[in-house]
């Protein structure tokens, strides 16, 4: 089946949707996105995403048409378009077209793009095995919780890591570990799991917050609080949580094993917790 596109109300193939070279979002990087996965066909925590994406729109002046009901039409819509069980829901939405000035346009409407794709799962063999990932310093502007266009630092991050031959890049900023450039960390020392806490540094993750809030019901003892450099690789355990690696264990870190090398057993139990979670 056609991937599936959506703009300014209007559905259509994928590779039909056409904006505007004058399109802020283009040429700023001016406006806030949000990608979403299905299982089964169903969205998940799709009102949780569509919450963040009107915090992000807010904190940036920036008007969201249709507000959340109208997006989750939308989306729900375009999934039954697209006929696919799992698919990736990437959402978004700039400041508009305008002629190129730094100034926010008085005239100009927002643009709302939605793209439907098919979902590629990820190789189960980095899942049993588990990732490595590099740490680097984190060069990101001071507004992170904002799910902004503007994720230069975010490529550049992913890119020195693949040429390292990590899977992931684990940002460092004055020596506190804040999150990973696609992702959120969660390490595990004594028998805790410890999370760098919400704030300006890091994105609220819809999958963090899910995995703090099972882990907890499940008795499992959560510390939200900054996590130095060197307590990060010092941990017995390590993981990332995000949409699409969902629950993803870590076995090296710049060059030296996490622990005994292998995933952890509070991880492997955290992961089944999340699973349990998809299921029901």
């Amino acid at each position: 089946m056609p991937d599936i596109g959506f703009l300014n109300g209007t559905f259509m193939p994928l590779d039909e949707v056409k904006v505007s070279i004058e399109d802020r979002g283009f040429q700023f990087g001016d406006g806030v996105y949000e990608v979403v996965r299905t299982y089964g066909g169903v969205p998940f925590h799709l009102d949780a995403h569509l919450e963040r994406l009107e915090r992000s729109a807010h904190a940036i002046h920036l008007s969201m048409p249709g507000g959340t009901t109208g997006w989750r039409d939308w989306v729900l819509e375009g999934i039954t378009r697209s006929g696919y069980s799992e698919c990736k829901v990437y959402v978004q939405v700039t400041r508009g077209v305008a002629p190129r000035d730094h100034l926010f346009p008085s005239t100009a409407a927002p643009t709302i793009v939605i793209s439907i794709r098919e979902m590629r799962a990820l190789d189960q063999i980095l899942r049993r095995a588990g990732v490595v990932v590099v740490t680097m310093e984190d060069l990101r502007w001071g507004r992170c919780d904002i799910k902004s266009l503007n994720l230069l630092p975010n490529v550049l991050a992913r890119q020195r890591a693949s040429e390292a031959g990590a899977f992931e890049a684990i940002l460092v900023r004055q020596g506190m570990v804040t999150e990973g450039a696609v992702s959120n960390v969660m390490i595990v020392s004594a028998g805790r799991v410890i999370t760098p806490p919400e704030g300006a540094h890091i994105l609220s993750g819809v999958t963090r917050r899910l995995v703090v809030d099972q882990a907890r019901k499940a008795g499992i003892s959560v510390e939200e609080r900054n996590i130095g450099l060197d307590e990060f690789r010092d941990a017995e355990e390590v993981f990332l949580t995000g949409t699409t690696v969902e629950v993803l264990p870590v076995v090296r870190i710049d060059d030296a094993p996490v622990g005994s090398g292998h995933p952890g057993r509070l991880t492997e139990r955290v992961s089944s917790i999340f699973k349990q979670g998809i299921a029901s």
